[in-house]
């Protein structure tokens, strides 16, 4: 049976399942009994023109006794067609006599996860090597950084089960180009793990923390169920490359595991082993990333600037916002992983540096949004040559920021008005920040470059315009987040998806460079799985 695919269907805030049938079959001319089903693709909401009210935005996919009629009627109708199929169809499956060359899959966030998911599924049986811990374990080691200072360097924000996406918003959006629906894949494993099934429909989804960490756990258990193998603490320490071919690799602990096939899907804060590549002369590229701070303003500003009287509306939630300045000496300025009713979190994973990220509870019901704003840093302007130079930039602030804060993994932070002023601040405002295990007041212009101050300096009040309050005094800025994205790109060839000059080598993920997020790095993770999968079939 043929789906219809209805866009454009415009539903208010108090809509209901029945009245979303109603609308359906009122667009399409049916009587009701000609409505076989239909399920809700996309949902989103439109806030530009508030006098007007806000409604909601819905993609709805439907199944009708008589589709070619209704096809035929609506044919002119750039809003009525036929749906794409979205299901995902594995490209190979393994053979019935099980190789010894098992493939190796380095690293399980999201991508290192749905790589080793997809093998498994397709009857690989695929070996997973972690250098953190599984995701209980790890959690405590987390929380003893942010409630005690006490970091673990191999398990914490940056490292362990589910990689640095775990301790975020769960953000599940991207803005890749995804032709063959392997997001849809992503979102259909995490809801058959647990998440919440609306995670399928709603325009900008999130699982937060909490949920994620059960979802996580879930789907290792499936891999370890399909004949996979899933191991902890094992930490990659060598690469054995003969002859352009990767051949296996050593663990920490003396272990020497061989295989042709090796999925390198490290995070974005894995510097011990970019440098064990270059070693190895792996063929890398420094990559742009970005430097700034966390903003925190309280979430009810934040929803009464973007929503107006809508503000608090349970089917809206805490709102959010983009935004980006270009700056006089151009560089450019912008908002990153924003964080809705959430906290400002520890995210170090190495000793005596600090490091800022923001994270959301599935509720986004804390009291403050907070943001990164973030200046880029460009490798052929700032760096060029050097393809581990952005690492070395960003130890170095870490650094300095880990003495900014008082030396005990404290960060520094300022107050907005002070920071545009120039001096240093001494008390706070109303605005009280959420990072634990506690801010130091300060001075911030030390914290970073110049020329990042001062594009930041120009912008804050550019995004004040566009939202009413960004630049208040009192706002907390809180430094610094270092670790956007990865400042290198282990190159890799778009056909074969291996390393430029290591055959057998896949490098994909957030931290090679061709991710940005926990759903891209997820997407990535099934396009190597199809790739080391024809491969070994």
């Amino acid at each position: 049976m043929t789906v219809i695919r209805l866009t454009e269907l415009h539903l208010p805030l108090d809509y209901t399942p029945e009245t979303l049938r109603q609308e359906v079959t009122k667009r399409l001319g049916l009587s009701p009994d000609q409505l076989v089903d239909l399920t809700l693709f996309k949902r989103s909401y439109d806030a530009r023109n508030r006098r007007k009210g806000v409604f909601f935005i819905c993609v709805v996919d439907v199944t009708v006794r008589d589709e070619a009629a209704v096809l035929r009627r609506f044919s002119a109708d750039r809003h009525v067609g036929v749906a794409p199929d979205t299901s995902y169809h594995p490209v190979a499956h393994a053979p019935a006599r099980p190789r010894d060359d098992r493939p190796l899959v380095v690293g399980f966030g999201p991508c290192g996860l749905f790589a080793a998911l997809l093998l498994a599924q397709m009857g690989f049986n695929p070996i997973v090597l972690e250098r953190g811990r599984e995701v209980r374990r790890r959690t405590r080691d987390t929380w003893a950084l942010w409630r005690q200072k006490k970091l673990t360097p191999e398990s914490n924000v940056q490292f362990g089960e589910g990689g640095a996406g775990l301790f975020s918003d769960g953000k599940l959006y991207s803005q890749i180009k995804d032709p063959k629906f392997y997001g849809r894949k992503v979102m259909h494993e995490f809801v058959r793990a647990g998440a919440p099934a609306e995670i399928l429909y709603v325009s900008k989804p999130h699982i937060g923390t909490f949920r994620l960490t059960g979802v996580v756990s879930a789907m290792r258990k499936e891999i370890h169920a399909l004949g996979g193998e899933v191991r902890f603490e094992s930490k990659v320490t060598d690469l054995m490359i003969e002859a352009g071919r990767i051949e296996g690799v050593v663990l920490a602990s003396g272990e020497l595991l061989r295989s042709r096939h090796v999925v390198l899907a490290p995070g974005h804060s894995a510097r011990d082993l970019f440098r064990l590549l270059r070693m190895r002369q792996v063929h890398l590229d420094a990559k742009p990333f970005a430097i700034g701070f966390r903003i925190e303003h309280p979430q009810s500003m934040i929803d009464r600037a973007r929503l107006g009287q809508f503000a608090g509306h349970p089917a809206l939630g805490a709102a959010d916002y983009k935004l980006v300045h270009h700056a006089r000496n151009g560089r450019s300025v912008y908002s990153f992983c924003m964080c809705p009713g959430g906290t400002v979190v520890a995210a170090t994973s190495e000793p005596e540096r600090v490091v800022t990220n923001g994270m959301s509870q599935y509720s986004r019901n804390e009291r403050n949004a907070n943001a990164g704003i973030v200046v880029a840093i460009s490798p052929e302007t700032d760096f060029p040559g050097d393809p581990l130079a952005g690492v070395a930039l960003q130890e170095a602030l870490e650094s300095q920021a880990y003495v900014l804060g008082g030396s005990d993994y404290c960060a520094p932070a300022q107050l907005v008005g002070d920071f545009l002023r120039g001096v240093p601040s001494s008390e706070l405002g109303d605005v009280l920040p959420s990072y634990q295990p506690g801010v130091r007041l300060g001075d911030l212009s030390q914290a970073l470059p110049a020329y990042a101050i001062e594009a930041m300096r120009e912008a804050l009040p550019a995004f004040g315009r566009q939202i009413h309050g960004f630049d208040r005094a009192d706002a907390v800025l809180t430094g610094i987040e270092s670790r956007t994205s990865s400042p290198v790109r282990i190159t890799r060839d778009p056909g074969s998806l291996e390393s430029l000059n290591v055959r057998g080598l896949y490098p994909c993920g957030e931290g090679a460079g061709y991710a940005g997020g926990i759903l891209s790095a997820g997407v990535d993770g099934i396009k190597v799985a199809e790739a080391v999968a024809r491969s070994l079939a």
